[in-house]
């Protein structure tokens, strides 16, 4: 496998990056003006350039720009409390992963790669529809279809939890000090919305994050 990593930053898709450093060629993150989009980007270029691994920064503006979530700059407040799906609806980036992965089938194929690999997990499916296993089948074989070479989506962490996600992290010696989580973006992580929430719960008991709260 010679992979493209869709990589954000964050604790889910730093441990697939560590996990499958030997075979990714080349990790891809997105900058489409989300709040915490600054922060995130500084950690993924610091644990792309500590494995040696290729490492890009694409600008989608556009998102930004024109679409409607509280995850963006352009938007409203980032809701505080656990991750129900009501509460935090209103982050949802609406076909962000649809774009993202269209994107980078299309940098794969253009660098000879085989693989895209996205780290959603099982926590995600009820709130992110761009995260759910059948979403994920269907752009891999529209990927497939529409590439020379068969590129395939492979989501390594589909069916897992991130709890599980943070356990491989531990057991392979990861530092989450090194990754990125919280929607608001501010220079600590704050501990009260709904991704630090999930963050506090899945590295529970070996939790390296600095919190406001």
């Amino acid at each position: 496998m010679k992979a493209l990593l869709i990589y954000s930053g964050g604790l889910d898709s730093t441990t697939l990056l560590y996990e499958y450093k030997d075979s990714i060629a080349l990790a891809v993150t997105f900058d489409y003006g989300s709040k915490h989009n600054a922060r995130e980007i500084s950690y993924a270029e610091e644990n792309c350039k500590r494995l040696g691994i290729k490492h890009m920064v694409i600008p989608l503006g556009f998102i930004g720009q024109y679409f409607k979530s509280d995850l963006l700059l352009s938007g409203g407040a980032i809701p505080e409390g656990g991750y129900a799906e009501e509460n935090m609806k209103s982050t949802v980036v609406p076909f962000r992963n649809g774009i993202m992965l269209a994107v980078a089938a299309g940098l794969a194929e253009s660098y000879g790669l085989d693989t895209v690999l996205l780290a959603n997990h099982s926590g995600d499916h009820a709130i992110y529809p761009d995260c759910r296993p059948e979403f994920v089948e269907a752009m891999d074989a529209a990927v497939k279809a529409g590439t020379y070479e068969g590129i395939r989506v492979v989501s390594p962490y589909c069916d897992i939890t991130k709890r599980d996600i943070a356990l491989r992290g531990r057991a392979i010696g990861l530092d989450y000090s090194l990754t990125y989580s919280c929607y608001k973006g501010g220079e600590k992580h704050c501990g009260k919305c709904g991704t630090c929430t999930e963050r506090k719960e899945a590295l529970e008991g070996f939790d390296p994050t600095e919190y406001e709260a």
